[in-house]
């Protein structure tokens, strides 16, 4: 079974991170107040965001690379020694 959780959890960070990032660039100066004056939402959306599409990237590129097929590893190891029967 080939599950790699990093494209859910890409995606999940990812479409967070966006909103948060969208709270934080059209939320009114009130709420940076609340919070010492710093725009919480745009910076964690901001650090959310660039983790998402970090595991959307090493997912998407674990994708891409093909595990070697049993034969193929038999025919490696072997090296022509092995007789094979069928």
């Amino acid at each position: 079974m080939n599950f790699d959780l990093r494209l859910p959890l890409g995606l999940l960070f990812s479409v967070f991170g966006l909103i948060l990032v969208g709270t934080g660039l059209l939320g009114g100066p009130e709420l940076a107040q609340k919070s010492l004056g710093i725009n919480m939402n745009l910076w964690w959306g901001l650090i959310q965001l660039l983790f998402g599409v970090g595991m959307l990237y090493f997912s998407l590129k674990r994708q891409k690379q093909s595990p070697p097929t049993r034969d193929a590893e038999a025919e490696q190891t072997c090296s022509g020694k092995c007789s094979t029967k069928k």
